[in-house]
């Protein structure tokens, strides 16, 4: 299994337009974040999670050439805002399968309807074949059973997903003892810390070093980051044994 970190940056990305912060000036290809993403494959599959805004880019970024389909966290937009950028693997493979809440494909099919008619339907749009996930039923996917991990992003429901023994949660605030049961035992971590200040809908770095300790995986890899953390390097350095900060573009084999 092939994990490619497409993008680790909360919804501005890094550098924020316009910023003179420190963070966003820096030349370190490291502390340059495109909205939070990754693609994960095994044997001859590839799925991404999410589609922000920078998907298109992300595509070119990783050389991807195929997709088997799309699985949401959330409706907010920089999590689902480049859904029309999936057009030219629809026109290579055909239909896309897209997975999430009932909830965010309502949303999604409110907010880009004419990817989701069913008559009349401008031919260049994406043809996707929406998939509901349902709290505590595991799904297939081309082989591969995966496990929703439900949790809060401030009072909004979210998805986060468990592949094997790799695991990865974004925009999390809050998660019950039930849904970090089902974490137990995991290789990679992949979970948010957005800065070091407290944030209302997000883990801070201490609160996410905290669930950390709880669920105890083998190794993990902070996401979602905002320029507020800090220069990358210097997080890190800082950071406990076999915690690390995620970087666009870094990958990780799992056996």
């Amino acid at each position: 299994m092939k994990i490619t970190f497409l993008g680790t940056g909360t919804s501005t990305g890094i550098p924020i337009i316009g910023s003179k912060h420190p963070v966003c000036l820096s030349e370190n290809y490291k502390d340059k974040r495109l909205r939070s993403s990754i693609m994960i494959e095994w044997d001859v599959f590839k799925y991404v999670v999410d589609t922000g805004p920078d998907f298109r880019q992300q595509m070119l970024n990783s050389n991807c050439d195929r997709l088997n389909g799309v699985l949401y966290t959330h409706e907010h937009a920089d999590h689902t805002a480049g859904i029309d950028d999936i057009r030219p693997f629809c026109y290579n493979n055909g239909e896309i399968p897209i997975y999430a809440h009932q909830r965010v494909l309502s949303n999604l099919s409110i907010r880009f309807s004419y990817i989701f008619k069913t008559k009349n339907r401008y031919p260049g749009s994406p043809s996707v074949n929406p998939v509901a996930i349902l709290e505590n039923r595991p799904f297939t996917l081309s082989n591969l059973e995966i496990v929703p991990i439900s949790y809060l992003h401030g009072d909004l429901q979210v998805f986060g997903y468990r592949f094997n023994d790799f695991a990865y949660l974004t925009d999390l605030k809050t998660i019950n003892d039930f849904e970090i049961s089902k974490l137990k035992n995991l290789d990679v971590l992949v979970l948010n810390a957005i800065r070091i200040e407290p944030h209302f809908s997000h883990l801070n770095l201490e609160e996410a070093l905290n669930l950390i300790k709880k669920i105890k995986p083998k190794k993990t890899y902070l996401t979602h980051i905002s320029h507020k953390l800090g220069f990358h390097n210097e997080v890190e350095a800082k950071l406990p044994n076999n915690v690390y900060l995620s970087y666009d573009g870094l990958e990780l084999s799992l056996s």
